[in-house]
């Protein structure tokens, strides 16, 4: 039987209409920001702890877009060998007031992007919550599998690498010199 990791993550807009977006050195993957959820925890409190970390963007919850189960194996089905647990992540809707930060935490870019031109290095649970998020919809529950074709190694973390350029149809937020 696999294990079941909580987590938690926002849609962040602009004004533009674009969506904030992580990406963390280890998976190599871009997501919403967010974390884990470490039971016994809020997950309004800690979705707000988590953007303010990863974003230095104070935020305010706006509603629940939806729940997102990521599982390797069939939901009602036998568990898989695979070692990785089972993803539960509470997506909500969130706003802020300011900019993200200039100098975004070591392991971790920002980049805004064109919710219809996301990257295909996305999570699966990023790309079903911004289609959401951008249809209106709140209070979604979804059964995700991951996308193989979107799984890329993860590189080696060494200080002083440089930042990748943003993916076409974004921006980025680079540490300044």
């Amino acid at each position: 039987m696999s294990t079941l990791t909580w987590a938690v993550a926002a849609v962040l807009t602009d004004e533009a209409g674009r969506v904030l977006l992580c990406r963390r050195d280890r998976g190599g993957r871009w997501a919403l920001p967010g974390g884990r959820l470490h039971r016994p925890g809020c997950p309004t409190a800690a979705v707000a702890g988590e953007v303010l970390r990863e974003t230095g963007c104070p935020v305010e919850i706006v509603d629940l877009v939806g729940l997102y189960h990521l599982s390797r194996s069939p939901c009602g089905g036998p568990p898989t060998p695979d070692p990785l647990p089972d993803v539960l992540v509470h997506v909500f809707r969130a706003r802020t007031h300011r900019d993200a930060a200039e100098t975004p935490p070591a392991g971790c870019t920002l980049s805004w992007q064109v919710p219809d031109r996301l990257p295909a290095e996305v999570t699966p649970v990023t790309r079903a919550a911004v289609a959401d998020a951008r249809a209106g919809r709140s209070g979604v529950l979804r059964d995700l599998r991951p996308d193989p074709a979107t799984v890329i190694p993860t590189p080696p973390s060494r200080a002083g690498d440089p930042v990748p350029p943003a993916p076409r149809g974004a921006s980025a937020v680079r540490p300044t010199p």
